[in-house]
């Protein structure tokens, strides 16, 4: 839910963006637009899984055009020789230690779409050839596409400049692309309208499955018997998204949602390397040199420890919220000599 409400948050933010040219937008203004936008797609994920499919395809189409609408005036520009924001870029700017977990949490939210696609292994065909194969070409079109953003970016706009802006692409679009500007935050609001659904479609699928191995209540694991969707699933998402929506800013939520995200990851990726020692035998469609998933959990647990130091509000939430889990998992999973009462109660 947490990571809805960040990508949500952009969307109302650009979204709005056409209406407040001369002026600041109000946060309110953001979070009531943005609460609407996550109602649409949960609305959209509770009708069909088909129709959530085909428009996530025409958005992710409105994705890559708005990134090339930004990289080729920024090809142009480096043709230009508008090359003067790139020389000492990273003078006077404070590299400490110990902003480095912050700076990664949000320089790889940028990435954090590649493991969704593992939430609906279940409903992608051959999945043992195409889920390496799609994240692989994702991975190289999201890395190519956004270093030439940034890199169209600083073209035009300075790194003080770029830190000041709220909505930097259309910052951006307003000094190159005269009255064609506004098309520029339309696109921006649709590829991250695109996201959020891709997200509400994939978490309400990773609720279902929990559900069905017995780790949440029963009710989440059952599907619209028309319209085969995980409805209570994602409605079970809806409160929780407007909750973590209404109570943080984009940047707090990034840093709470990045600490919990990483330390499962790093945790999940340790298991893998612990189960090929375990359980050498079991079967495993795909494999890699070892040193890749032990460099990457270490990076993760490493980053998860230092931002607990960096950020210790917003980190620390994220870490007593996950920690509650660990009750919850001995009273209703471990647990099976509970009282007739308490068995009956869970029941209804």
């Amino acid at each position: 839910p947490a990571a809805t409400a960040v990508i949500s948050l952009a969307f109302g933010r650009y979204i709005l963006e056409p209406f407040f040219m001369q002026c600041e937008i109000p946060e309110l203004a953001i979070k009531l637009i943005t609460a609407v936008g996550i109602t649409l797609v949960m609305v959209l994920n509770s009708m069909s899984v088909s129709w959530s499919a085909r428009i996530q395809i025409f958005l992710t189409f409105c994705k890559l055009v708005a990134i090339l609408i930004i990289i080729v005036p920024g090809v142009i520009q480096l043709i230009k020789g508008e090359t003067q924001h790139f020389k000492n870029a990273f003078v006077g700017n404070d590299a400490s230690v110990m902003g480095l977990p912050l700076a990664f949490y949000s320089g790889m939210y940028a990435y954090s779409g590649w493991f969704y696609l593992n939430f609906v292994t279940e409903e992608v065909e051959n999945p043992e050839k195409n889920i390496p194969l799609a994240i692989c070409i994702s991975m190289i079109i999201v890395t190519v596409g956004y270093v030439l953003t940034n890199v169209a970016y600083f073209t035009t706009i300075s790194a003080g400049e770029l830190l000041l802006s709220k909505a930097v692409a259309v910052t951006f679009a307003e000094r190159l692309m005269g009255n064609f500007s506004l098309a520029v935050p339309v696109f921006v609001a649709l590829s991250c309208f695109g996201s959020m659904n891709g997200g509400i479609f994939a978490v309400s699928r990773m609720f279902f499955v929990a559900s069905r191995e017995g780790h949440l209540p029963e009710i989440l694991s059952m599907i619209h018997v028309r319209k085969h969707t995980p409805l209570p699933a994602v409605i079970v998402l809806h409160p929780l998204t407007m909750i973590m929506l209404f109570t943080g800013d984009l940047y707090s939520l990034l840093n709470f949602l990045s600490f919990a995200r990483w330390l499962f990851i790093g945790l999940v990726v340790a298991g893998l390397i612990y189960l090929r020692y375990k359980r050498p035998d079991m079967p495993r469609p795909f494999k890699v040199p070892l040193f890749i998933p032990a460099l990457f959990s270490f990076t993760c647990l490493f980053m998860v420890a230092l931002s607990l130091y960096s950020d210790p509000v917003n980190t620390g939430i994220g870490f007593a919220i996950t920690l509650t889990g660990v009750p919850a998992y001995y009273l209703f999973i471990v647990w099976d000599k509970k009282p007739k009462w308490f068995r009956k109660l869970l029941g209804k």
